[in-house]
């Protein structure tokens, strides 16, 4: 089970990498899910996946019993899931935004949103740049 959690991990890794080093925004968005599903898949594998016993400690025990699952990755994933589903919800609205004033979703054609001698290390021509409309 560990040796297909692995597998699919790296499958949603690699299809992660691939799809946020695109031009198209909506690409890098599932990109962005991707990536977030498989730290999720990770932590769950980090963890015990298979136990046996339910993760509660009886009473008068101080720990968890020895086949039971680690519910604290559980935990972990359900607080990453819904910070997921939230960053995932902030970045569409982006996009949105971004398709309504530029009429494009294209990576490369929103370089022209950016001021032209940016970025410099020079402070005085980069004020410069910012303040040309």
């Amino acid at each position: 089970m560990e040796m297909l959690l692995a597998l699919l991990f790296g499958v949603l890794l690699a299809s992660a990498c691939y799809l946020l080093l695109s031009r198209s925004l909506p690409r890098m968005i599932i990109g962005l899910l991707l990536l977030g599903n498989a730290a999720n898949l990770a932590i769950i594998a980090a963890g015990r996946v298979l136990g046996t016993a339910p993760p509660l400690i009886d009473s008068g025990a101080v720990a968890l019993a020895a086949g039971a699952s680690n519910p604290l990755p559980q935990a972990l994933v359900l607080t990453a899931i819904v910070i997921s589903f939230g960053l995932t919800a902030f970045v569409m609205v982006l996009a949105w935004a971004t398709w309504r004033s530029e009429a494009t979703l294209d990576a490369e054609a929103l370089r022209r949103a950016e001021p032209p001698a940016l970025p410099s290390t020079d402070s005085k021509v980069a004020a410069a740049a910012e303040a040309r409309p």
